[in-house]
């Protein structure tokens, strides 16, 4: 098992929709099965960005509140987005489209690259961390990713 999971949107979204719903249910249970064998859950500031833009866009002031919380809730959780995490990111989006495997349209503010950048500039080794997703096809090429729902 990985010491640090950290959430894409996509799993932290499910944490904050409403109770019965069945894949969200999975995943609160997901997350606190991982929290109780003393893993380390991260959200970097990008994710919530993604997240919270939804959320505020939907007016589901509940869920931005709740949001806000789980993020304050454990001190280092929330990962801030640092100017070296920003070079990197340009640096992966050029690498992606070099390579011919863009993330996001050209003009988007492409947040899997920032993501990736994010969590690398953190300097953790790749044997201490994964990313959990339900996006791997983007994520993987730059860092462990798996989904939520395999660990």
């Amino acid at each position: 098992m990985n010491r640090i999971i950290v959430l894409d949107s996509s799993p932290l979204g499910l944490l904050f929709q409403r109770p019965g719903f069945q894949k969200a249910d999975e995943c609160r249970e997901w997350l606190k099965h991982h929290l109780s064998r003393g893993v380390r859950v991260i959200v970097p500031e990008i994710v919530n960005y993604e997240l919270r833009r939804e959320l505020l866009r939907l007016r589901r002031t509940s869920a931005v509140t709740a949001l806000a919380a789980f993020i304050r809730a454990v001190p280092g959780r929330f990962v801030p987005i640092k100017t070296a995490a920003m070079d990197l990111a340009a640096e992966l989006w050029a690498q992606a489209r070099q390579h011919g495997k863009p993330t996001a349209d050209i003009h988007a503010l492409d947040v899997d690259t920032i993501l990736a950048a994010q969590v690398l500039a953190e300097g953790w080794q790749p044997a201490e961390f994964v990313v959990t997703t339900t996006n791997l096809a983007h994520l993987s090429q730059f860092l462990p990713a798996e989904l939520w729902t395999k660990l």
